[in-house]
């Protein structure tokens, strides 16, 4: 099984592209979306439930050039497919 996180990512302004362009590079997502708001990007992850979340995002996402801030939200039940 699988954990699905979703991961609201700021970017330093103009690096919005390229910071997208490398998230799918590395795989990490299985949806990424620019949105409008506070935050930049989107991104819906599946991490496996023996994964230690934070060090997963830590070591995978966070050091990814151009990223400024993330909040992600950990999701529970599936009410719908």
């Amino acid at each position: 099984m699988a954990q699905t996180l979703f991961i609201q990512i700021r970017c330093r302004p103009g690096t919005s592209y390229e910071v997208a362009d490398e998230i799918g590079l590395r795989e990490l997502h299985s949806e990424l979306y620019s949105v409008s708001g506070n935050f930049d990007l989107l991104l819906k992850m599946r991490v496996a439930n023996d994964e230690d979340i934070g060090r997963y995002i830590n070591d995978n996402l966070l050091n990814i050039d151009g990223i400024e801030r993330t909040n992600t939200i950990q999701t529970y039940k599936v009410f719908t497919r």
